[in-house]
């Protein structure tokens, strides 16, 4: 097809093919370029900052389009060809920078976390992005992958932005006793979605199976410790085995759920874990917060630190991860877990003078009436770690935590997610 080139008047249309000079990356994977013509943005995939390209749109919008870079015309240095076969425009979704070398992409994910603290926050901030011990060149790494089922049983992994389930025969950047599993190589009638998580250290492997028409003896022989069926939320079925993978973080064993949230990089939590307790320094006796705890491993190195003569105030809203935080912290008695929405416990609670605080909530950040309370002049907290797996929201609730007395003391970047646009931060907070 011809590059088509719209009018100065124009705007693109889905299926256009435009010839563009790529610009900065932003936050989600894109690059993003603007018209000759028009100037209108439009949000590229599948290439790299100062490229010339042929980008096929995708879709648009009254401000902006979309568009998959589909021809290199003046490749950068830091482009190269990706492993994975899928990973390209009309593939799998999930990997948005395997065409950049692994150097390049903590550099485009740096630039992108200072892109929207400036944007967002008003912050002009430096930032490295770190590597995670335990990938192999920023493959085989993914201990958690959640496969998406067709109608017909096939399990792939979807399209960007779409429904659609893209049949793979592997993915490259999970782990390989993922792999092993062979997920896609199976059927799985009635199934929508097949997760399958395994723990590196022991070699564990659970499998959940969602789909309200999943029959116990409709499944495939798969290989795992333990299996279960969720026909809808919160109901589970056991199949094999026990409703956890145990997991190992810190020198320890962590009770998580099938389904429930654990890093999925095998270095995150303990990385993390270390960075928390050098960031807030718990000493013996000192009171501390985890708020949005899951299954509690902030709870618990904080525990350990602050000995029986402190204590730990731990929340955390979802019923599992309660039941998980609650077992994993059995050896703390000091550390209590509240179940609830954090700011209502908060505001029930209190912040038990606790003086440190770990804040590690969903991609949608840290809800508002949470941010009133810890922004409340009154209290007892004085350093905050916030442990962010997005931005963008980080950055909006940085602008509301410094509106409300809080300093920004240091920020960290780790690369616990290779080869997608996803980033972990660590920032720590004082007030002033």
């Amino acid at each position: 097809m011809l590059p088509v080139t719209p009018t100065a008047t124009s705007a693109p249309r889905a299926g256009d093919v435009l010839e563009l000079t790529v610009g900065e990356a932003v936050h989600g994977g894109w690059c993003v370029s603007r018209q000759d013509d028009t100037g209108q943005a439009v949000f590229v995939r599948h290439a790299l900052p100062g490229e010339r390209v042929r980008a096929t749109v995708t879709q648009t919008t009254a401000r902006f389009a979309r568009a998959d870079a589909t021809e290199i015309l003046q490749a950068s240095a830091d482009r190269v060809v990706p492993p994975c076969r899928f990973a390209r425009p009309g593939g799998c979704g999930g990997c948005d920078w395997q065409h950049a070398s692994v150097l390049a992409q903590r550099r485009l994910k740096a630039a992108v976390i200072r892109q929207q603290l400036r944007r967002i926050a008003g912050l002009d901030r430096e930032v490295v992005v770190a590597a995670i011990a335990g990938d192999d060149g920023g493959l085989r790494w993914r201990t958690v992958v959640s496969f998406a089922v067709d109608q017909d049983g096939t399990a792939g992994l979807r399209r960007h932005r779409s429904h659609e389930v893209v049949a793979i025969d592997r993915c490259l950047i999970a782990h390989e006793l993922v792999t092993a599993a062979d997920v896609t190589g199976l059927r799985w009638p009635g199934a929508t979605s097949v997760e399958v998580a395994v723990t590196p250290q022991t070699g564990e492997r659970g499998v959940l199976i969602t789909g309200r028409d999943v029959r116990p003896s409709s499944l495939p022989a798969i290989s795992a410790d333990s299996v279960q069926i969720a026909t809808r939320p919160g109901v589970r079925t056991p199949v094999r085995g026990r409703s956890f993978v145990t997991r190992r973080a810190v020198g320890r064993d962590w009770r998580v759920s099938h389904g429930g949230f654990w890093q999925v990089h095998p270095g995150a939590a303990d990385t993390l874990a270390h960075a928390v307790l050098a960031e807030l320094d718990p000493r013996p006796g000192a009171a501390a917060l985890d708020l949005y705890c899951g299954a509690g491993l902030f709870a618990g190195v904080l525990a350990e630190a602050v000995g029986p003569g402190g204590h730990v105030l731990a929340v955390e809203q979802d019923p599992a991860a309660v039941r998980d935080a609650r077992h994993n912290l059995r050896d703390w008695p000091w550390a209590r877990v509240h179940r609830g929405d954090v700011a209502h416990v908060l505001r029930r609670t209190g912040e038990g003078g606790a003086s440190i605080g770990v804040l590690d909530p969903p991609r949608t950040g840290v809800a508002g009436p949470v941010i009133d309370v810890l922004c409340d002049r009154n209290g007892s907290l004085r350093r905050l770690a916030y442990v962010s797996c997005d931005p963008a929201t980080l950055a909006r609730d940085l602008r509301l935590l410094l509106a409300g007395g809080w300093e920004l003391a240091g920020l960290l970047g780790y690369d616990a997610f290779p080869m997608t646009h996803h980033v972990e931060c660590l920032a720590t907070l004082v007030r002033s």
